[in-house]
């Protein structure tokens, strides 16, 4: 690595590397493409920014380097990364993203860019534009490549790598390696190099991970007594659908000044101000569904709640790392909300991470009640209310 990274590295604080970092930043310097597997706040960001970083001729304006991400906050995110890691150098980042004015990422085009961040969507308009060309792309990664694919970017990505110069090389990071993403190494990488450090649980150093089994409709009470109990620095809570997300909200909003909501109906001037808040420490509780999770980088979050079940096993390696983070001294949290019925996603969610959840229990709350009959959504909401308290300290 050339001396003038290793100086910014020094400059802002870097003393040793992750282990994604010590394993595939040493592959990815040699010019060879490399896949890297590990688990959501890593360090995966810099584990390929620095080497990309290290590709760049500065003495040219053309882009040199594309980044394709799965959600406009990651694509900022790692924008932000690669400004931090080259305040010694004069290299030009442009963010790509839908949700933003195109007029201003036309601009910044024109005037030319080292490295373009951005989503693939946004990335293929610029191209038809004209006004973004690859073929002097040396270097392409795909962040988060299984959240890509999982969101429907596959012929997008495809389209876009048809552009770039078949001479170059190819970085792919995810934190779970499905089938689809190993169909799309093939066909996109020369013989990669494989750096995974996914095989020894879901961040068990630095996570505590729990469950609780309760029925649907004490889930809000539940939810509730756990606040008060654990007083988290900052709480992130995962549902699965908007419907469900809005409402929830909207029910803690009555008790709690600092919860805000996070799902993909929110505009995006909307968005980028909740993730200012949350990040600035003024929101205590953000409230978010999988569309959005995967953009969600905070190292202050204590807390991960997962007030319904995620759907797929991979979803739960990503909402659990969310907390825990490298930079932090503190292990973080995060609790599993399991109806009676979701046992089998449950045992999925075990298998997937090699590990047995010990269960998380609150008075009232140890073990299921009598199946109730169908309840109508009236009856389902009044039932909720019963298990509504008064008041409850989640402040501190």
């Amino acid at each position: 690595m050339s001396q003038l990274s290793l100086k910014t590295i020094e400059s802002i604080g870097f003393e040793f590397p992750s282990p994604i970092q010590a394993a595939f930043i040493p592959l990815a310097l040699t010019g060879t493409d490399c896949t890297g597997q590990a688990h959501t706040g890593t360090g995966k960001t810099a584990a390929f920014v620095l080497p990309i970083l290290e590709r760049i001729d500065l003495t040219s304006s053309q882009t040199q380097a594309l980044v394709l991400a799965p959600t406009r906050e990651l694509s900022e995110q790692v924008a932000t990364e690669a400004k931090r890691l080259s305040l010694n150098h004069e290299c030009r980042t442009a963010v790509l993203v839908g949700g933003r004015p195109i007029g201003p990422q036309i601009d910044k085009l024109k005037k030319g860019v080292h490295i373009a961040v951005g989503t693939p969507g946004r990335v293929i308009d610029l191209i038809n534009r004209r006004v973004l060309n690859l073929g002097n792309v040396k270097i392409v990664t795909l962040d988060e490549a299984d959240r890509m694919l999982d969101i429907g970017f596959r012929p997008d990505i495809e389209k876009i790598m048809r552009r770039c110069p078949s001479e170059r090389q190819t970085l792919l990071l995810s934190a779970t390696m499905p089938p689809p993403v190993e169909r799309l190494a093939k066909r996109f990488m020369r013989d990669p190099q494989r750096v995974d450090l996914s095989q020894d649980g879901i961040g068990v150093s630095t996570i505590d991970q729990f469950f609780s089994t309760v029925d649907e409709d004490r889930k809000f009470g539940l939810l509730v007594r756990l606040l008060a109990k654990e007083k988290p620095q900052q709480a992130l809570v995962f549902t699965r659908t908007k419907r469900g997300s809005e409402r929830l909200h909207q029910r803690l909003a009555r008790k709690l000044p600092d919860v805000a909501l996070m799902n993909g109906d929110l505009p995006q001037s909307k968005r980028d101000r909740v993730m200012r808040n949350f990040r600035s420490g003024k929101l205590r509780m953000l409230i978010a569904t999988d569309v959005v999770g995967r953009g969600i980088d905070v190292s202050g979050i204590s807390h991960i709640v997962n007030y319904d079940i995620p759907e797929y096993c991979d979803d739960y390696v990503h909402r659990v790392g969310r907390t825990g983070r490298m930079s932090s001294d503190e292990r973080g949290c995060a609790i599993t909300f399991v109806t009676r019925e979701q046992g089998d996603q449950l045992t999925g969610i075990e298998m997937r991470i090699n590990t047995m959840l010990p269960e998380y229990t609150i008075d009232g709350y140890e073990s299921y009640r009598p199946q109730a009959p169908r309840q109508t959504l009236e009856e389902f909401e009044k039932a909720q209310r019963t298990e509504e308290p008064e008041e409850f300290a989640f402040a501190i």
